[in-house]
């Protein structure tokens, strides 16, 4: 297959108008499409984005579906929902359930084939080992200290899926779990009340990723910085953000930008199961939750995760002013180098899997592609 003349996001972060050829499950090098064969399709893009697919390295569930429900059922239809919005590949997160519950997650993630769909690279842990006072929409009953031992119980379990742990940094313990850790997954801080001495400490120890900025933590203010201020003075530190109009004002996604940049801004959905349906009554980790015009909240009014998926977290980004090639930076680079798998996606570059997003000038989908094949819109 050839596609030609579409304006393409290059590893350079800025489109170029060419061609690309995919011949099986990859991209190879670029092919003059004169010289295409009757064999070969060959797609005309004028006019068009070609971008990565992009990876969600933080969603619980769409469709009506839960990864925390455990069944090869529920991977599948939200495996192939993310699809047909482009979204290539996906990392689902736990949330904070009994022992009994996570291994049944756990297993039946590590017994999953991709047939059709995003495919799933990854599995963030988030949770038990949170903080109480901001523990959001987890549910206070299962939360623990952390411990090394118990999450590798969990990673065995899961055939090494797990790829973001998330601690938090003043639970008694967190600090050492980090630090034994840190070579083995991603640490994020997350749901935590720590100060910025605590999380810089955790940060220096090991732990590179902070979960929902903003969100589940103490605010980021002029006197007391906090987990926020420790993540901008700590360089190595990546931020997810959900871009879904809801959680953050637009103000606040524009200065994190200025702040942050770029390169260490990761746009994640945080989607609960309402997702892709109406509004309506729903669950998260055993919880109802009442969805009301793309707001999802807890009886108390928690917001408890996000009705939004990935894709149009980043139209929300660029509608709030973010350039579109860094919103395509932090939906399809950033989260693939995060977790580990850039060298087989994130980029359209020849060698990587053929997992590209086809979008017109509004940033509506054409056509998305998974290892090289056209998925049903």
């Amino acid at each position: 297959m050839i596609i030609k003349n579409a304006m393409v996001y290059n590893e350079a972060g800025s489109f170029v108008t060419k061609d690309i050829a995919i011949e099986g499950e990859y991209l190879v090098a670029e092919a003059n499409p004169s010289a295409a064969s009757g064999q070969q399709e060959v797609i005309d893009a004028e006019g068009l984005y070609l971008i990565p697919g992009l990876t969600d390295l933080h969603f619980h569930g769409c469709v009506g579906y839960d990864f925390c429900d455990g069944t090869q059922e529920a991977i599948k239809a939200m495996a192939e929902y993310q699809a047909r919005n482009g979204v290539t590949t996906i990392a689902p997160a736990t949330m904070t359930l009994a022992d009994e519950q996570l291994t049944l997650i756990f297993k039946n993630a590590s017994e999953y084939q991709s047939e059709s769909g995003a495919i799933l690279v990854g599995i963030k842990m988030e949770g038990p080992y949170l903080s109480l006072a901001k523990k959001g929409a987890q549910n206070p009953a299962y939360l623990m200290h952390p411990d090394a031992e118990h999450f590798r119980k969990m990673q065995a379990l899961s055939g090494g899926l797990i790829k973001i742990l998330a601690i938090a940094p003043e639970e008694d313990g967190a600090l050492e779990c980090i630090e034994e850790l840190k070579d083995e997954v991603v640490i994020s801080l997350a749901h935590t009340t720590a100060d910025y001495e605590t999380s810089l400490k955790a940060f220096q120890k090991g732990a590179s990723h902070l979960t929902h900025l903003y969100n589940a933590m103490p605010a980021f203010s002029h006197r007391s910085p906090g987990v926020i201020g420790a993540a901008l003075d700590s360089e190595q530190v990546h931020v997810e953000v959900i871009c879904d109009g809801v959680h953050i004002d637009p103000s606040v996604i524009r200065a994190t930008f200025k702040m942050f940049g770029e390169d260490r801004i990761i746009l994640i959905s945080d989607s609960m199961m309402a997702t892709g349906l109406k509004d309506g009554n729903y669950s998260l980790g055993g919880q109802e939750v009442t969805v009301v015009a793309n707001k999802a909240t807890l009886a108390d009014g928690t917001i408890a995760g996000s009705a939004t998926n990935l894709m149009q977290c980043m139209r929300i980004a660029v509608s709030f002013g973010i350039p579109l090639t860094t919103a395509i930076k932090c939906a399809a680079v950033n989260p693939a180098k995060e977790i580990g798998i850039y060298d087989n996606y994130g980029s359209i570059t020849p060698g990587k899997y053929a997992n590209l997003v086809l979008l017109d000038q509004n940033l509506e989908l054409v056509q998305v592609f998974i290892k090289g094949k056209p998925i049903t819109l």
